[in-house]
C-alpha cells in the first residue's frame, strides 16, 4: 500500500497510542512487536527517510529513545536493546513514514544472538 499523510498509520494515530513524547516525535508500542515493549519513535512530520530530518527532528529522536529506554527498562527489565531504523523497501520500511524501532531484548528470546541487527540478512547473523 502507497501512504501519504491522509491514509499514514503514524500521522492518522489515536491519542491514547501516545506513550511519550516531545516537541517533534511520539513513542508508541509497535503493533506487532518483536518482543515485549517494543516501541517505536516517530517523528510528527510526515517523510520516509532518518537521512531527510532536520537536525531538530534528529535531536527530538535521539531523546525521545532515551526517555523510551528509560521507560521500557521500568515496566519490562529486558537485558539488552536493537534500535534500527528501515529505509527503502529494499531495507525492508513497510510504513513510509520515518520510525525508530526500540526492541528489548531478553535472555533466551532466541537461542544465539550473536550478529545482532546483522541478522536482517540471515546468514551474515553469525560470524
Amino acid at each position: 500500500m502507497e501512504y501519504n499523510k491522509l491514509n499514514c498509520p503514524f500521522c492518522t494515530f489515536k491519542q491514547n497510542e501516545i506513550i511519550l513524547k516531545n516537541k517533534l516525535c511520539y513513542a508508541r508500542f509497535d503493533k506487532y512487536p518483536v518482543n515485549q515493549g517494543h516501541l517505536l519513535i516517530i517523528p510528527f512530520r510526515h517523510f520516509d527517510n532518518y537521512f531527510d530530518a532536520t537536525y531538530d527532528e534528529k535531536v527530538s529522536l535521539l531523546s525521545l529513545l532515551e526517555k523510551s529506554k528509560k521507560h521500557i527498562d521500568e515496566k519490562y527489565f529486558p537485558n539488552g536493546y536493537n534500535v534500527g531504523i528501515n529505509i527503502g523497501q529494499s531495507a525492508g520500511q513497510t510504513v513510509m513514514h520515518l520510525h525508530v524501532h526500540l526492541i528489548p531484548r531478553y535472555d533466551g528470546d532466541i537461542d544465539n544472538p550473536t550478529g545482532g541487527v546483522r541478522g536482517v540478512i540471515p546468514n551474515k547473523r553469525i560470524y
